[in-house]
């Protein structure tokens, strides 16, 4: 390891081969991810759960929870899951990789369902709030201590404050789940960015999902004591260029390691990992390693335990 007590990455869909969305996951290749995580200094992961219809996430939770608890290294690796929908804004652009047809609004009973199959541990929930009526899952999740995160949405700056006061602490790779034209100045980005005092933001360190000048800035705007960095990997973090699997997606990862959808329309996930985007943020952004850990390592750990990054009034 490169740093210590190790990396702890919040948004991981699958690495060194191994993708955690996969009907097919293995005792074998389950350990395998552990294993190159570990080598590559990472102590803790979420491991993520992507859109699919209801019945199929609850059932990649369920061989997650079932895998992990029959091996030592993966139980200690992966500290807990990353829910990243169903409930999402649904339109091109801001849906992302996330399929279509399997999107839909909050809905508490649902929600119980994939909370029950990731039997006690899911960490953070992804979902758009605006999507949410009345908060009702945003309100339940956070109940229960669970990290309630923004992403993939389009909400008003009125839906994420009362979104705030339901519970939400968190904004997923702000700067993606967006469409690549969006207005000048009323924006999600700059919607998020405006109340960093409230929300753990998270951001995807390799040059291409946020290019260096802007996420120098949106750092720069929030706050580095309200940031967090996560790869968003895929199965193909790790690795080199080659044919990998997201879910229903199948991937060919060129020379630049950079995963798009077949039509170029999109990123889906991404090729890096931890200790490259510890070094990005130094030769890249211009941090010190202090601060870099300050995102990898410390921050992460503090956003699960806490509502919020500090002790302020909610937003007005």
């Amino acid at each position: 390891m490169d740093a210590s007590p190790g990396y702890f990455d919040l948004q991981v869909n699958g690495y060194g081969g191994v993708d955690f969305n996969s009907d097919g996951l293995t005792p074998e290749q389950l350990h395998r991810a552990s294993e190159k995580l570990e080598e590559d200094g990472v102590a803790g992961i979420l491991a993520t759960v992507i859109t699919a219809d209801a019945d199929v996430m609850c059932r990649r939770l369920t061989t997650l929870h079932a895998l992990r608890q029959r091996d030592p290294l993966a139980a200690r690796i992966i500290a807990g899951f990353h829910i990243e929908g169903p409930f999402l804004n649904e339109a091109p652009g801001f849906r992302g990789a996330h399929v279509a047809d399997a999107i839909r609004p909050a809905d508490a009973g649902v929600m119980r369902q994939l909370l029950e199959a990731a039997a006690g541990l899911t960490r953070i929930v992804t979902l758009a709030p605006e999507r949410d009526r009345g908060f009702e899952v945003t309100r339940m999740l956070a109940g229960q201590g669970i990290v309630v995160s923004a992403g993939h949405t389009d909400a008003s700056l009125d839906e994420l404050k009362a979104a705030i006061d339901a519970g939400l602490s968190m904004f997923t790779h702000l700067g993606n789940g967006c469409p690549m034209l969006l207005p000048r100045h009323d924006n999600i980005i700059q919607r998020a960015l405006s109340l960093s005092d409230w929300l753990w933001l998270t951001f995807i360190a390799d040059g291409v999902h946020v290019p260096w000048p802007a996420l120098r800035n949106y750092l720069r705007a929030a706050g580095l004591e309200r940031c967090v960095v996560v790869t968003d990997a895929i199965s193909a973090a790790g690795l080199g260029p080659g044919r990998y699997t997201l879910g229903h997606w199948d991937l060919l990862i060129g020379p630049d390691r950079v995963a798009r959808a077949p039509d170029g329309s999109h990123l889906i996930g991404s090729a890096g990992t931890m200790p490259l985007a510890r070094r990005n943020l130094v030769e890249h952004v211009g941090l010190t390693q202090l601060q870099s850990d300050l995102l990898t390592i410390h921050n992460p750990r503090r956003a699960l335990n806490l509502r919020a990054p500090r002790d302020a009034a909610r937003p007005g």
